[in-house]
This record gives structure tokens, sequence and C-alpha cells, in this order.
């Protein structure tokens, strides 16, 4: 358990500039509480004593902003930086050297059981605000810009921007988005505006024809 706590204190003062020392990190770090909160809960859970499980990951959101499910499963070295507002669901697998920002949320997309959250491999960082949503696996190594909205499996090693978020680079090469066309794109609102138009001329010609 020790030899566990000092690998994430480290991962904070590799990561985390403003980290100065290893004290300050084990008694002023947010993310790491809500940390060594997460492992005696997810213990509990694992052992099918649930409601314990939760007391506990509640007392840790309560002291910490951040909620984390007791079932998630959560690796080593994995830094929570900021870390108000964030959510880690229940079946969500965060895999070691992982780093979270601020309102990044580890969510579902329903209320169907069995695994509907989703899995960051080795390395992923995710941007403040970021929402991956579903039960797909973000590749190794992966970066998820601030305020992305990943919907789908990103390979590893990719970075991803955008609500819905696309791929922009693999492996540090530029994904080729040339026939993607940022500028065209159809506007729901002008849609929605010709379509009452229309349903406007129909029924005004429907009057004059019946003399109203």
């Amino acid at each position: 358990m020790f030899k566990g706590l000092k690998r994430d204190i480290a991962a904070f003062k590799a990561r985390d500039p403003a980290a100065r020392s290893s004290l300050e990190v084990l008694l002023l770090y947010s993310g790491l509480h809500a940390l060594m909160m997460h492992r005696p809960a997810h213990w509990c859970y694992n052992r099918g004593w649930f409601f314990l499980a939760r007391l506990i990951s509640q007392i840790g959101r309560f002291f910490t902003l951040i909620e984390i499910h007791p079932g998630a499963k959560i690796g080593r070295g994995v830094v929570i930086d900021h870390g108000a507002g964030v959510v880690i669901g229940e079946t969500a697998e965060v895999g070691d050297d992982c780093t979270l920002y601020q309102g990044v949320t580890l969510g579902g997309t329903g209320t169907e059981r069995g695994k509907r959250h989703p899995t960051l491999e080795r390395g992923v960082l995710v941007g403040a605000g970021a929402k991956v949503l579903g039960p797909f696996t973000v590749g190794e190594g992966s970066r998820i810009a601030a305020g992305s909205v990943v919907l789908r499996e990103l390979p590893p090693y990719s970075t991803a921007v955008g609500a819905p978020a696309r791929v922009v680079r693999i492996a540090g090469e530029r994904v080729d988005t040339d026939a993607i066309d940022h500028v065209h794109i159809p506007d729901p609102v002008a849609a929605e505006l010709e379509s009452l138009r229309q349903a406007i001329a129909r029924l005004e010609t429907r009057l004059s024809e019946r003399g109203l």
C-alpha cells in the first residue's frame, strides 16, 4: 500500500510543476486524497460491502469535490490535477500514469447494466472539462483536448479535439482533414426556419383557395 502511495505522490511531483515536496502533495492535494479514499472503497466494493464502499466514496467526494464510484478501476501513478468536478463512473477503468484535469467526466450514455463507461489505457491525458462517454477504449498515450466530447474509440497515441471529438493526430502525424468542410456546414436553425416558412406558405395557399 505504501509503495503504491509513494508512486502516486511521485506522479504528482513529476507532472505538476507547482508541487514542491512530497509532504505538500500528501497533505494538500485533493486529487491524491480522492485516490487515497478510492483505494479502500474499491477494496470494500470488490468484497460485496457496497454500502460501506459508497459511504467511503461519498466522504471522499464531500472533502475533495471529486466523485469516483467505488467500482471504478484506477491504476497507479494516476494524477487528478486540481480535480474539482471530476466524475468517474462505476465501470470506468483508468490505466497507470493517466492524467485527468478538472471537470472531466468518464461517464455512460444510458441506463443499461454491464460495461457502460470508458477504459483509458496507460498514459492517457484528458483535458479540463472533457467528457468521455460510453463503453469504449481510449488507446495508450492518447491526448484529449479540453472541452472535447469523445463518443467513440480512439487509437493509441492519438490526439482528439472538438465536440464530438475527432482525431487530428496519430503518433504525432497530422490526420488528413482536407475532405472535411469546416465552412459550409448546414445551419440547423436556418433549415428549421425554412421548413416553417414553407408550412406557412402552404397554409396561406389553402386559405386563399377557400376564399378566406
